[in-house]
């Protein structure tokens, strides 16, 4: 079998070891670069016609084009969504783009787990005992089993997340444009109205943008909660931090955020941050904020890597078909 190079933008050390490992049985050579993908290190990819990247870099028209000029033909991200890379310019620049599907365990582990700890007030009752405040909350915590569940999106992730929920015996409702699975599903406005938590698994899209908008969280059920670990600009994040202080929602988990970029992954501790909602959400007793990190496990790392490999192998195998 011909060896094929692979260069991985953007790579964590324990990913470099993932992709170390696993490379060699299907022949493949990968040349790891730590930094991510810019105008700069593009060059790198010289003579791989096969790059990855991941889902913190930012592709614009201008690096495909540098991109095309170094040979590439093929970009696999090693994330489920493509958003962030703009798939129109690749498509007129002949460069092809392919993504990774990987268990949807972690987010859909990590998803219950930030249910939980909403309906359960875990941040205002850290927060006391960080400051050796003992009491019991004000607030008395829900039963999951006792609530209604919508689920917006039934993909992968979304099934594991019903399965889970059906576990804890909550009555659960779905809303998706193509009804993937034998669940209950409703149209969105009827799930927003029932629901006591929302939780949202759809792809980011020119559809699905804002998604969660004014008129929708005005149809939530007062006191409602809202989990997002699908991508921040599914909600209108302005719409609920007003929907937040008016005390019309019930408190919000939040692993993604609009403006993210730039911010999550790094370490902010000695910079501003211009981000118009990040700070008032972190004051909010009733808010969960995580750096979009439920995708993040042992088991997904694997995954992406060997499908960020087999991705590259079938394109190469492609170009070898067609020659």
């Amino acid at each position: 079998m011909k060896n094929i190079g692979i260069t991985v933008y953007g790579c964590e050390q324990d990913e470099g070891d993932a992709f170390r490992a696993l490379s060699p049985r299907f022949s493949v050579t990968p040349t790891i670069i730590h930094a991510v993908l810019s105008e700069d290190n593009a060059i790198s990819a010289l003579g791989n016609p096969c790059i990855s990247v991941g889902h913190k870099s930012e592709v614009s028209a201008s690096l495909l084009l540098a991109l095309k000029k170094a040979g590439v033909k093929y970009i696999s991200t090693r994330s489920v969504g493509c958003n962030h890379i703009d798939t129109i310019a690749a498509k007129e620049l002949g460069i092809a783009v392919g993504n990774v599907a990987y268990s949807p365990d972690s987010v859909a582990d990590f998803t219950i787990m930030l249910m939980l700890m909403a309906v359960r007030n875990v941040t205002s009752i850290v927060r006391s005992v960080e400051q050796d405040d003992f009491r019991l909350d004000s607030v008395r915590g829900k039963v999951l089993r006792d609530m209604t569940v919508g689920v917006l999106g039934t993909g992968q992730i979304g099934q594991a997340v019903i399965e889970r929920l059906h576990g804890f015996g909550c009555h659960v409702l779905a809303y998706d444009r193509s009804q993937k699975i034998e669940a209950n599903y409703v149209p969105l406005d009827t799930l927003l109205h029932n629901s006591d938590i929302v939780t949202l698994h759809v792809p980011l899209s020119a559809d699905t943008h804002h998604i969660i908008g004014h008129e929708q969280i005005r149809g939530m059920k007062q006191g409602a909660f809202m989990i997002n670990t699908g991508r921040g600009s599914l909600v209108d994040t302005d719409v609920l931090v007003q929907a937040l202080e008016h005390g019309n929602l019930g408190g919000a988990a939040l692993d993604v955020l609009e403006g993210e970029e730039g911010i999550f992954y790094f370490d902010c501790t000695r910079k501003s941050i211009d981000n118009p909602f990040l700070r008032k959400l972190q004051r909010m007793p009733n808010v969960i904020l995580t750096p979009h990190t439920a995708y993040y496990t042992e088991q997904s790392l694997r995954d992406t890597v060997l499908k960020t490999i087999k991705n590259c192998v079938d394109f190469e195998r492609s170009l070898t078909t067609h020659e």
